[in-house]
């Protein structure tokens, strides 16, 4: 099996608790609020929302993929920090055994934020990650990224 680890990093105006209350613990509802092309929904399989938890997510209409299953491997409310693997889906493909995401939102000097993700792919066999794959998940997730955002500005007294 190989691993390909990928990082990538996205600033924000919005502070790290709102972002990560947000963007991280209520992924489920804002997400398809906000980007409803991207998830349609979601449901916890098992677990309510800590590590051990698996979460079905639904994509949205007119995305090539029908699902993928998350495991929340670690949600650190006092570090903001969370992680979680994609563990089933047809994102994975033939090639992809798991993908881990681990992610860090630190303060920025400005009152904004900083979410710093390490993304590892871990593949089977001896196959090889494709650059383009990887640029369309960052493309996608950052203009979730920025839809999450663009709703905290327009919406200061949520997330509080």
């Amino acid at each position: 099996m190989g691993c390909f680890t990928y990082e990538t990093e996205y600033t924000s105006v919005i502070p790290r608790a709102k972002l990560f209350k947000a963007f991280l613990l209520d992924a489920d509802n804002i997400i398809p609020k906000v980007a409803p092309q991207a998830t349609k929904g979601s449901e916890n399989l098992q677990g309510n929302g800590g590590p051990g938890t698996i979460k079905k997510i639904y994509f949205g209409e007119g995305s090539q993929y029908k699902y993928v299953k998350h495991r929340i491997d670690g949600v650190d409310e006092v570090n903001y920090t969370y992680s979680y693997s994609v563990i089933e889906g047809d994102v994975l493909g033939d090639t992809i055994e798991k993908i881990c995401y681990e992610i860090k939102i630190v303060a920025s000097p400005d009152g904004g934020s900083v979410l710093k993700t390490i993304s590892k792919y871990y593949t089977k066999g001896g196959h090889e990650i494709k650059e383009d794959h990887v640029k369309a998940g960052k493309e996608k997730a950052a203009g979730i990224f920025k839809a999450v955002e663009a709703y905290l500005l327009a919406h200061p007294e949520e997330y509080n």
